[in-house]
Formats: C-alpha cells, structure tokens, sequence
C-alpha cells in the first residue's frame, strides 16, 4: 500500500487551517496542522512531512522566517508558501529564501492541488546529477553537499544551493547546447503537466538566484543567459 503523503499546515486563520486539513483529507494526503510559526518550525523539522504549506503572516515567527530557518537544516524539505494576491514582495521574499513554489490567497483548490502534486512530483522523483558541476573556470558546485565556491574580484567565495537550484543548474548544463524554454523547465523541474495556464514566476525568480550566485555581475550575466523568446541557457566554456 502506497503511503499518503504527510503535509504539514501552518496557518493561523482557523477558518483557512480548517478548510486546508478537510480538502487535503478528501484528495488522499495525510495533513497535520498547527496555528503558529513556532510550531510550524518544530514539526518541519521533525523529519515526519514530505511538504509544508507555510502561510506568510503568522504569530511567533513569520513564514519568512520560518522557511529561512528549515532551509538552514534541510535544504529538501518541499515548502510552499501561502502569498497575498497583490504582494509580489511576499512572492519573491519567500523564493528567495528557498521555498520551492507559492500560491496566492484567495486560491481555488484545483489550482493548490496541481501545485502540491507538482511539488511532490519532483521531489519524490528526483533528478540524477553528477557529484561536481564546473561552471567556466570560476565556479565549482559540489552537487551532493549543494555547495560550492566562486572565484570573484580575485577572492573565493562560499556558495550554498537548495536542491531546486542544483537541479535547475543540472538540466541546463545537460542541454547547454540550445536555450530551454521556460515551460520545459516547470514540466521536467517543477513537475507541471503540460499546458496547464498556471501564472507562476517561480522559474525566473529561482534564474535571478542562481545569478546572483554564479555570475561575476548578475546585472550583466554570462553565464546564465536569457535567450528572447526562446528561453535561458548556461554558457559553460
């Protein structure tokens, strides 16, 4: 027997916490829920949940806070956070820190649905890397510890990834000989079936990270570019 998939609530609105826990029930996963961010850390990081729906305002301990916090423990752990509609702010705060998707309040429930199992999709699927990727001849990436250096302004940097981003590095130095357009990425990375007309700026978001990291100026990229129309492509010498 297949076991359900353990989802952890973290939502202080009863309502919203209550609603989430019985659709969560009806679709076949296992949900835990709790009320605050305090809690919300304790049992992310129990080891017990393959995901958490993690809203951005919360008594204790923001979700901001909360997902920076799981991410400096376990870079796996798939989190998704819960947004105001209109805070683009929110939206990048909360992938900055390292959730792997977001969806913005109000939300239908088939749109939560297909983020969840896009989600957990990828992260039970998994993609096989190499231990080490070289990018040019300034950036190591050591795949299996989702760490590596840079060599900038004649000094070596430290880097840290989340797994998103090592994945995302992997499949574009695997195709690096064409630009991979945007909706590739969310199918073979994020999980999304194929032609669902979801409004997600998770992909650029996530380029502008990774950018920051492995560029010697993300404000004029050389490495990871963007092709116009086409999609993005690592450039590796």
């Amino acid at each position: 027997m297949t076991r359900k998939a353990k989802i952890l609530i973290v939502e202080d609105e009863e309502a919203i916490r209550t609603g989430l826990t019985d659709v969560l029930i009806y679709h076949g996963y296992d949900p835990d829920a709790v009320s605050n961010g305090q809690s919300g850390l304790d049992k992310a990081l129990s080891g017990l949940y393959d995901l958490v729906l993690l809203d951005v305002m919360l008594p204790k301990l923001d979700g901001f806070e909360v997902c920076n916090r799981i991410r400096a423990v376990d870079k796996e752990l798939a989190i998704i956070m819960l947004t105001a509609k209109t805070s683009d702010e929110d939206i990048i705060q909360g992938l900055q820190l390292g959730a792997d998707d977001y969806v913005a309040k109000p939300f239908s429930v088939a749109q939560l649905m297909l983020r969840i199992q896009a989600v957990l999709r990828r992260t039970r699927i998994g993609i096989e890397t190499a231990n080490a990727l070289e990018l040019g001849k300034a950036v190591q990436v050591d795949t299996r510890n989702l760490t590596g250096t840079i060599t900038r302004n004649n000094k070596v940097e430290n880097l840290s990834f989340t797994r998103r981003e090592i994945d995302l590095l992997h499949y574009l130095n695997t195709n690096n000989d064409r630009p991979v357009p945007r909706d590739e990425l969310l199918v073979k990375l994020w999980g999304y079936g194929k032609n669902l007309e979801l409004e997600t700026r998770t992909v650029d978001i996530h380029i502008a990270k990774l950018r920051r990291k492995i560029e010697q100026n993300p404000a004029n990229p050389h490495l990871l570019i963007t092709v116009r129309g086409a999609g993005y492509r690592l450039l590796v010498n």
